[in-house]
Parts: C-alpha cells; sequence; structure tokens
C-alpha cells in the first residue's frame, strides 16, 4: 500500500486477514491484548469492538461505539493465535506508528479511531492498484470485512477443524457450517483418508 494512510492502515487489514477479526474488533485492539514474540506464533485477546455508529447515536459524542465482543458475554475474551506474519506487522506497526493514548493500535493521525469511511477509501486505492482493471469492476475483495471472510475460508481449506475455527473467529458452530459450508464440502476426500490413516490403513 502507498501513502501514509496505506502504511498506517496495512497491520489492520493484516489483523482482518491473519486473525480474521471483525473491524471494529481491530479498531479496539491495545497493546495490552497482544503477545507479539520476536520469532514463532503471538496471540491477540480481543476484550472489545468498536463498531461506527454516528456521533448522534453514542453516549460520549464519539463516531464509534465501545462494545463487548459480538455472541460473547460481557466482559469475555476471545483468544486468538496469530502466524508470524502478523505478528511481524504488528511490531512493525507499533514501532513506526507508536499507540493511541488509550494504548489502542490503530488510530488516525490525530489519535482518533479511524473512521470506517477511511479504512474503505484506502482499501479501495488499494485494490485499484494491486487488482487488473476487471478485477476492480468485480466483487472480487470489495470490502476490507472481505478479508475477514478470506482468513476463515483459508483456515477451514488448511484442514481446521470447524469448531477451531468457530472459536477462533468468534462464531458459533452452526452459523460458521452455514456461511462457509462450501469451503468444507470439497474436503470429502481428504477427510476419507485422514479417517484411513487413523485406521492403520493409509491413503485409499
Amino acid at each position: 500500500m502507498t501513502g501514509a494512510s496505506g502504511r498506517r492502515l496495512r497491520a489492520f487489514f493484516g489483523c482482518l486477514y491473519y486473525a480474521a477479526v471483525r473491524p471494529g474488533e481491530a479498531l479496539g485492539l491495545r497493546r495490552s491484548d497482544c503477545t507479539l514474540p520476536a520469532t514463532g506464533w503471538g496471540r491477540i485477546e480481543l476484550a472489545e469492538t468498536r463498531p461506527s455508529a454516528g456521533k448522534a447515536w453514542t453516549d460520549n459524542g464519539e463516531a464509534h461505539e465501545r462494545r463487548g465482543l459480538k455472541q460473547r458475554a460481557a466482559g469475555e475474551v476471545r483468544i486468538v493465535p496469530i502466524p508470524p506474519p502478523l505478528v511481524r506487522l504488528l511490531r512493525e506497526h507499533i514501532e513506526v506508528f507508536g499507540m493511541a493514548k488509550d494504548g489502542r493500535l490503530f488510530q488516525s493521525e490525530y489519535g482518533n479511531v479511524v473512521a470506517s469511511s477511511s479504512y474503505s477509501r484506502t482499501w479501495k486505492q488499494a485494490r485499484e492498484i494491486a487488482l487488473l482493471p476487471g478485477q476492480v469492476s468485480s466483487v472480487l475483495a470489495a470490502r476490507p470485512y472481505d478479508l475477514r471472510h478470506a482468513g476463515v475460508s483459508q483456515w477451514l481449506n488448511s484442514g481446521v477443524p470447524a469448531p477451531e475455527v468457530a472459536a477462533r473467529a468468534g462464531h458459533s458452530v452452526d452459523v460458521l457450517l452455514k456461511i462457509y459450508a462450501k469451503c468444507i464440502d470439497g474436503q470429502g476426500a481428504e477427510m476419507n483418508d485422514r479417517i484411513m490413516q487413523g485406521l492403520g490403513e493409509g491413503p485409499a
């Protein structure tokens, strides 16, 4: 990504893909929520989300609400292991851009919560740079939220069991299976081979 806003949001978009978090969850992420080792896997502990609501609809006049996680009890935390590429992105982001006064990782140039219009505009510009003209006009990765869908699909296609994917993504298993059924439907032969190996028979 090019430009100051693009560099500032690289790790934000990385969270949407590598950790399959919702945009509001990424906006609420604080340094204290992150375990970022020098090598290997890290983890993030998601405790709140910052959905955009408009100043007229919040108690404090800010454009973003502070809420607990979707489909979670008040105060409940969702732990998501994060792979080395995202660990590196977050470490680099903190080194270059620091943190907001309240410890949030992602902030505007003025220290505010990043507006959805701002990260959506940056994503649109990134698509125009990265994709072919015909792809730009398609629905391919049309919204930042599509990065989350791509991340969840990648986990399922890699053979991660659905209950584990659901736990990491903050879905119920039922909802996960309804939304991502196509990812799972194509794994029948692979699952059969795994069962045969478990029976000591080897692949068919």
